[in-house]
């Protein structure tokens, strides 16, 4: 029984992968001019790429698209490795808007098991990049943007989205130490809440502290800041700042919670992170308008400190404290 509650744990957190960048789909491509097709080993553990030469005389993005999707619908000839696109699933049409690349699969898609179909976007992720004009892609399942086993949209990918840590398998489960920032029972103020979580090796930092900001608290003396219901559209670094697409959801007005303590339980939050040292939010990717009445979705925002309430925060570590000792 416990076997299977870890198997079906690590199988959640696989799915929880990096969706990355609302300023831009920006990505380094490969110095070499070499190209690969990137296949699933026959174990279903792991994405491995083969050189791969296009036909000569094609240098149109759209006629490159279509070759490489050939590609990763066909079997590999090397006994070892298996197609990307399974048999079964069907890719209806794609579209290419600026550097963004969407693919529209069919309903079977949604049957591919977890673990398989994480390989399987990262392959044909890292594959697609390659192309000219391609910077990042998103998914559609008939009509739906792909979303995890949670419902959370995947959103934009990019190389990057797609951590590898050597010697580690793709799902193996790490243990990292948080530091959130939550609103107190009256949303005037920031309480502090360090959580230990397990997580997989595959999802960023950023990813991890935003999704178990959106989850809420642990302490009693504290509430989500973020309004209930708002997911996490996509999240990722580029030179120390953090950019935060959330959906619509994060509009819906809880005047019980003033609209600093919102701002800066994710700003804090994130700012917690070695790397990151300013946050900018956004609705959907979209940076226009004002948060409620005075915070401006274009500004970039740094960590502050002044909200987070001493009082109430002593009282916590204190209880903390006397209940470790009982």
């Amino acid at each position: 029984m416990i076997m299977k509650a870890i198997q079906k744990y690590s199988v959640v957190l696989l799915l929880l992968f990096i969706a990355v960048s609302i300023a831009g789909c920006g990505n380094q491509k490969e110095e070499s001019s070499a190209y690969s097709i990137f296949y699933i080993n026959k174990d279903i553990t792991k994405i491995v790429k083969q050189p791969y030469e296009p036909v000569a005389d094609i240098t149109d993005t759209n006629a490159m698209i279509d070759e490489f999707l050939g590609q990763l619908k066909t079997d590999p000839e090397d006994v070892e490795y298996k197609r990307v696109i399974p048999k079964d699933v069907t890719v209806l049409d794609y579209s290419v808007e600026g550097e963004l690349l969407t693919l529209y699969f069919d309903k079977h898609y949604s049957s591919v098991e977890p673990v398989e179909e994480a390989l399987v976007r990262a392959a044909i992720v890292r594959t697609m990049v390659q192309i000219d004009g391609v910077e990042c892609l998103t998914f559609y399942v008939g009509d739906a943007p792909l979303s995890d086993q949670s419902g959370n949209p995947i959103g934009v990918m990019t190389n990057d989205s797609f951590i590898e840590n050597p010697g580690e398998q793709i799902n193996s489960i790490q243990t990292a130490t948080l530091v959130l920032y939550f609103a107190d029972e009256e949303g005037s103020g920031l309480i502090q809440e360090t959580q230990e979580v397990h997580y997989s090796s595959n999802i960023s930092m950023e990813k991890l502290v935003m999704e178990h900001l959106l989850e809420g608290p642990k302490s009693e003396h504290a509430k989500s800041a973020i309004p209930e219901g708002t997911k996490l559209m996509s999240v990722s670094v580029l030179e120390g700042v953090c950019y935060v697409s959330l959906d619509e959801s994060f509009l819906n007005q809880d005047y019980n919670v003033e609209e600093p303590v919102v701002i800066y339980s994710i700003v804090n939050s994130l700012s917690e992170i070695s790397t990151i040292s300013k946050v900018q939010i956004s609705v959907n990717g979209d940076t226009s308008g004002v948060y409620r009445d005075s915070f401006a979705l274009d500004k970039i925002y740094e960590r502050n400190l002044d909200y987070v309430d001493a009082e109430v925060q002593g009282n916590v570590i204190e209880e903390g404290a006397t209940e470790e000792l009982e």
